[in-house]
């Protein structure tokens, strides 16, 4: 069943009862796998995600794209496993799955400039995250599951990494200045709106990753602000899960 966005406008509530800057609930988890160097484990409303951090130990040949060369920091090896039971479509996807290596590649760029990976030269951290049950804001369930599974590690860093969605409806969209951006977008809103996903350093302004969904520039400088505010509760409610 398709969106309907004018429900919003006039009663201010969305699909799932909450107004426009009300954020699913958090939960969250460290310390879940005994073997693991880190491990988390993540719920954003019924997104439900799990990472499992190993190293940094001896970095390893490649067997895939020839061998690598040394280097004097470690490298971040990231793996995205989707189980097939976690959507409704039940679709499984591979580890050739285009979206399966975008998400990777974000992943890897947002902590290989975060982590002090100088510190462990000829060395690899490698992130597996396994994806249990997806119901929009996937990304930024995992970058954040990420960060916690870091710091279970014990993995130095410069500081938090909380992520979180904002979409746009569509008055919004239009050049409707008086319309609200949606945060923290669950999988309906994902499949009818533009969005964009946006993870910010600890309690700072400091943008790591940044992408946009069929969002023009416009909107996407005017959400931006707004789920920067999200992105820094999240990490609030993330760093009060350590301390527990």
């Amino acid at each position: 069943m398709p969106l309907d966005t004018s429900t919003y406008s006039l009663a201010l509530l969305r699909v799932d009862g909450r107004r426009w800057n009300e954020l699913r609930r958090l939960h969250a988890q460290i310390r879940t796998q005994d073997a693991a160097d880190g491990s988390s484990y993540l719920e954003m409303g019924h997104t439900k995600v799990m990472c499992i951090v190993t190293g940094p130990s001896e970095q390893q040949v490649q067997r895939r794209g020839g061998q690598q060369a040394p280097r004097d920091e470690a490298a971040i090896n990231v793996n995205v496993v989707v189980a097939g039971f976690s959507s409704v479509d039940r679709k499984k996807r591979g580890r050739n799955d285009k979206r399966i290596q975008e998400i990777e590649t974000t992943i890897a760029n947002a902590f290989s400039s975060n982590l002090h990976t100088h510190l462990f030269p000829h060395s690899s951290i490698t992130i597996s995250l396994h994806v249990l049950s997806q119901d929009g804001s996937l990304l930024a369930a995992l970058l954040n599951a990420t960060t916690l599974a870091l710091i279970d590690a014990g993995i130095p860093m410069t500081d938090y990494i909380a992520a979180c969605t904002a979409g746009s409806t569509s008055t919004y969209a239009a050049g409707d200045d008086t319309a609200d951006p949606l945060l923290d977008l669950n999988n309906q809103e994902e499949q009818e709106l533009p969005f964009l996903t946006v993870a910010t350093q600890g309690n700072s302004d400091q943008v790591a990753v940044l992408v946009k969904q069929f969002l023009d520039q416009v909107v996407k400088d005017k959400g931006a602000e707004m789920i920067k505010e999200g992105a820094v509760e999240r990490s609030d409610a993330m760093g009060m899960d350590v301390d527990e």
